[in-house]
């Protein structure tokens, strides 16, 4: 063997190391927080932005029904829902990203956590969180939305409340759902668009998540990590 080859092993190796080492880290710090909603949205929202606002008042409203917040850590509708839920004293959640460009986690994750793989945040994401609200986002926020909608439809995960927020935004999303990916092509069926909530407004997320809750007691809890299957 090369002197090249048995070098490639042996960072093959250490990288099992490193990803062992963030998923313990992750369980370690997320096992002794409570029952957390997850917000996705776009890091690029500027606090001006009233979507920025709507965001703060959800995570506010959410630690009034008695939820945390978790989000990925970093500026614009992320830093909004931490800020919201650290301004009404519950858990504020950060799972950062180290990224190419410089995206400095915000101030107000009472809790952070730095993860250098994807993978292992968005393990994170699904296991730790009771419910998930898609407020308007890029790639990153798609990336969630469809990850999460798969492993529920796919019975890899158990049924869990999903919202998207701000219909304005999401709304020729869902319309191509319908029309295309269901009616016209039939890769999806009418019950796949049931697994989540619309909405424009910020009671009505919440009450989304907590009527969901009150009428699944036998599902709360972790979201993976246990033997039920059930949707």
């Amino acid at each position: 063997m090369r002197k090249q080859e048995v070098i490639e092993g042996l960072r093959d190796t250490w990288q099992v190391f490193r990803v062992m080492a963030e998923f313990v880290e992750g369980f370690d710090t997320l096992s002794k927080v409570g029952k957390c909603v997850a917000i996705f949205g776009s890091a690029r929202t500027h606090p001006d932005d009233p979507l920025y606002k709507t965001t703060v008042e959800l995570g506010k409203k959410l630690v009034a029904a008695g939820y945390g917040v978790i989000t990925g850590g970093g500026p614009g509708v992320m830093e909004a829902g931490n800020r919201g839920a650290h301004e009404a004293g519950g858990d504020s959640v950060g799972l950062a990203i180290d990224l190419p460009m410089e995206q400095e986690a915000n101030p107000f994750a009472k809790t952070l956590i730095d993860f250098r793989y994807f993978f292992i945040r968005k393990v994170m994401f699904v296991k730790y969180s009771d419910g998930f609200i898609f407020m308007p986002g890029g790639y990153g926020t798609m990336d969630e939305v469809f990850e999460v909608l798969t492993l529920v439809q796919t019975l890899k995960i158990r049924r869990i409340p999903c919202v998207l927020f701000n219909m304005e935004y999401w709304q020729g999303l869902y319309d191509w759902m319908d029309q295309v990916m269901c009616d016209k092509w039939r890769h999806i069926n009418k019950e796949d668009l049931a697994l989540f909530h619309r909405t424009n407004d910020v009671d009505d997320a919440v009450q989304h998540i907590v009527d969901y809750h009150k009428k699944s007691p036998n599902k709360k809890g972790r979201t993976i990590g246990h033997d039920d299957k059930s949707r």
